[in-house]
């Protein structure tokens, strides 16, 4: 018996973590990004990806900040590379979150944050399952939703009806999700999209345990 428990006394836990993909998703004008941005300064260590996109840029945007823009040529020979974690087709144009980068930085220990639709969320989650947690962020009403559209006054009313489309559509993903947060105080919101990073990031699926074990010295 003395000689099991002066065993175990010579056990050491050491654990070794990853970084973790936190995949945040919402209904377009449910304040998604500022919530992004919010974590970000909140999380220093943690990596906001920038996706490719075929689409133009538009005159407030910066190449390699907000996108990195290519041609449908580049970026069919970047699928063919197998250059992409995900990627999609939305409203003819190609997105896709890089994989190299993505891997780089999970096997660093630094966290990454992915904003892509349901789908490639989806993509994602099936190719890391251990490694990625899915949050959705949803309004409190329809009503609510449909007033920040209009108050941002950037679409007309094709392309609020459109983005509800696309929003209803979703609805029937939502269940994939690993969490929901419901966006009706915006720092509320915050609080707890951070408190799911905390949670996940001491799963025993993230944390890597491993037992060593050394004779003490005489």
């Amino acid at each position: 018996m003395q000689e099991l428990i002066d065993f175990f006394q010579t056990f050491k836990f050491n654990i070794t973590t990853k970084g973790h993909i936190f995949v945040i998703s919402g209904f377009s004008g449910v304040g998604k990004g500022t919530v992004i941005k919010e974590l970000l300064k909140r999380n220093p260590n943690m990596y906001f990806s920038i996706s490719y996109t075929t689409r133009a840029k538009r005159y407030n945007e910066i190449d390699g900040v907000d996108y990195h823009f290519v041609d449908k040529e580049t970026f069919k020979k970047m699928i063919l590379n197998d250059e992409f974690l995900e990627w999609a087709i939305v409203n003819e144009n190609f997105y896709g979150t890089p994989k190299s980068i993505t891997l780089s930085k999970i096997e660093n220990n630094i966290d990454v944050i992915l904003d892509i639709d349901v789908k490639g969320a989806i993509q994602v989650k099936s190719k890391l399952p251990n490694l990625t947690t899915l949050i959705y962020i949803i309004p409190p009403t329809g009503k609510e939703l449909l007033n920040r559209l209009y108050k941002r006054n950037t679409e007309n009313l094709n392309e609020i009806a459109t983005r509800i489309t696309t929003s209803l559509i979703e609805i029937n993903y939502i269940n994939a999700y690993d969490y929901i947060v419901v966006n009706d105080d915006l720092q509320k919101c915050i609080d707890e999209v951070e408190q799911i990073f905390r949670v996940q990031k001491m799963s025993s699926k993230v944390q890597l345990l491993s037992i060593t074990a050394s004779k003490e010295a005489e």
